[in-house]
């Protein structure tokens, strides 16, 4: 079990003492479901990506800026459902979010994809996934990160 406060605590001084100004530590991966803990320097920017078929962005520490078809600032105690356009995260201030993403979702692809509107929840995948399904999330969290797992 993951302590939030402590994996907050710990990304937010790993990305500021990172060349690149950001880390990310994967919380919970079950199935489709991921939850990651995410830490920006001020002024560092996450360029311009695709959205999985769900996402939400929840700040625990600072402000951030949703940039793309909308725009929106996050600050502390905010969440938001991600737009299912490409967009890009810039931290005004150091900032730590939590992104929870469904990576699988039958019909639902990354931006343009199908979208529930009517309250149903689209089936998922139960299985674990397998080692190429891992591969496969690995390379859509590249390319949501705008070009790499940021806690490398």
């Amino acid at each position: 079990m993951a302590a939030l406060s402590d994996a907050m605590t710990k990304a937010i001084d790993l990305a500021r003492d990172a060349d690149n100004g950001r880390h990310a530590e994967l919380l919970i991966n079950d199935g489709p479901l991921r939850q990651t803990v995410i830490a920006l320097q001020q002024g560092v920017r996450l360029n311009e990506h695709n959205s999985p078929p769900a996402a939400s962005v929840q700040v625990i520490r600072g402000v951030v800026k949703i940039t793309g078809e909308e725009e929106a600032v996050l600050e502390t105690g905010h969440v938001e459902a991600l737009t299912h356009h490409r967009h890009a995260v810039e931290a005004l201030e150091d900032s730590v979010f939590l992104l929870t993403t469904v990576t699988s979702v039958p019909g639902a692809e990354s931006h343009g994809g199908h979208v529930v509107t009517t309250g149903e929840m689209p089936s998922v995948r139960a299985e674990e996934l397998d080692e190429a399904e891992q591969a496969t999330a690995w390379r859509e969290a590249d390319q949501q990160t705008g070009g790499g797992r940021i806690d490398d």
